[in-house]
């Protein structure tokens, strides 16, 4: 039997590597055809030590490779970034494909005919498809590892329809609705992912009037947390030693991602909630300077701290996994969101950038699976949330009669069944490696 090798070119940011890596083990643990997965990997400038993230993740997993290609030469300009984020990464992208097209070269010259191992195709993140054009050079099939929900795949096949038909670009400010494939109820303007249609309109170019197949092989989270440059285990010891002596769902843990970096002014709101509302909280911050607890309002830590935690990183996965823990206020990034299902943990719905409002509007609208405190929130708009407003969240979320809580539960069981032998992701995984190698291997 031909053995096979794949090669992945992931957006090189901590949630998509992740998630992108979690996929590759999967396969390499369902498929016995799979001799190699290889790990092309870029760098962007404001995520610097994403390839030791990445090789940490990759450490115990021999049949994984990581390529690191060279310094881009020509990268569009940074305010581009803080103008269009989306629009630079694209840029970005298109910047590297002379560099792939070289690591192809060599990996794919590599495997001569003496070589019992094949190149099988190109596994890109939704931002790395302008390469699919060098995997056609090497007549190497491309698929796109969609790290989103599947509700933002129909919103990808939708607005630029839309865009064709209305003859303009959608206004996110206006009141309209949108009937969007994949979703029952109508999807309001306000929470579509901002900044992003250039790259829609390229992914659109690829695939719209030739829609690819689609392979459902999800759930895809990793159940072991992230390691991190900040971390000392010292602070993950006083975080689980806290939690083992609270009671039984009575923790909401708040926290907002990454890149989840809330000013002063919005601390302080969220601080005066936590005190209003009464609940134990665990409250990881992010802070551009100086520790987590700085930016507290005088005396908060004193008065809450018979309630209450402030920490900087948090160990998210063992946090959503222990019992104390009964609520999660959450930017809503979409391995955070899968993290709460899979643990029976539901979710107060804040916002702050990419997709995030859709993840948001899925969550608590189409599905029912969260307490809304913000579905429209963006980051960038410099909005404070009122003390008042996230009390009022943070108690219907605690609430332990709350609806959503049990339909958590229940969607915590359907993504367990999803992973077994015979059941969707199973089904979707064979699937999709039968149409890469083809079943006569």
């Amino acid at each position: 039997m031909v053995k096979q090798e794949i090669i992945f070119v992931p957006y090189p940011t901590p949630g998509h590597l992740l998630v992108t890596i979690e996929f590759a083990k999967s396969l390499i643990k369902r498929d016995n055809r799979i001799h190699t997965i290889t790990i092309l990997h870029w760098t962007l400038p404001y995520t610097p030590h994403a390839d030791l993230f990445a090789k940490s993740l990759i450490a115990s997993e021999p049949q994984i490779r990581f390529h690191a290609l060279p310094e881009v030469k020509n990268p569009p300009p940074f305010d581009l970034f803080l103008k269009a984020t989306e629009a630079y990464v694209l840029e970005f992208t298109k910047a590297t494909v002379p560099l792939v097209r070289d690591a192809l070269s060599t990996l794919v010259s590599s495997r001569d005919g003496s070589d019992p191992v094949r190149v099988a195709g190109l596994v890109l993140d939704f931002f790395s498809v302008p390469l699919i054009e060098v995997g056609n050079e090497f007549n190497l099939p491309s698929y796109i590892f969609l790290t989103c929900n599947a509700g933002f795949l129909g919103m990808l096949k939708y607005l630029p329809e839309r865009h064709r038909r209305m003859g303009t670009m959608l206004d996110l400010s206006s009141s309209e609705d949108h009937h969007i494939p994949g979703y029952a109820s109508s999807v309001p303007s306000k929470v579509f992912p901002a900044g992003q249609f250039k790259a829609f309109d390229h992914f659109a170019c690829c695939c719209t009037d030739n829609f690819p197949p689609v392979y459902p092989v999800g759930p895809v989270l990793s159940l072991e947390d992230r390691p991190s440059p900040d971390l000392d285990p010292s602070d993950q010891r006083r975080i689980m030693r806290w939690l083992e002596d609270q009671p039984e769902s009575s923790v909401v843990y708040l926290c907002f991602g990454s890149y989840g970096v809330l000013g002063a002014p919005q601390i302080e709101e969220i601080a005066r909630a936590l005190e209003v509302s009464g609940h134990r909280f665990l409250w990881s911050i992010r802070t551009e300077d100086g520790g987590p607890c700085d930016l507290l309002p005088d005396g908060f830590t004193d008065r809450t701290a018979s309630k209450g935690l402030v920490c900087g990183w948090a160990p998210q996965v063992e946090v959503l996994a222990h019992k104390a823990v009964g609520g999660f206020v959450s930017h809503c990034g979409w391995n955070s969101v899968l993290e709460s299902l899979w643990f029976g943990v539901p979710i107060a719905t804040w916002p702050l950038y990419a997709e995030q409002q859709l993840n948001a509007f899925t969550m608590v609208t189409e599905l029912g699976l969260a307490v809304e405190l913000r579905l429209d929130y963006v980051s960038t708009k410099k909005e404070i949330v009122k003390a008042e407003e996230i009390s009022e969240a943070i108690r219907s979320l605690m609430d332990g009669e709350n609806t959503v809580r049990g339909r958590v539960k229940e969607k915590a069981e359907a993504a367990r069944k999803a992973l077994m032998d015979g059941e969707s992701s199973f089904v979707g995984v064979k699937r999709f490696m039968d149409d890469l190698v083809g079943e006569d291997f």
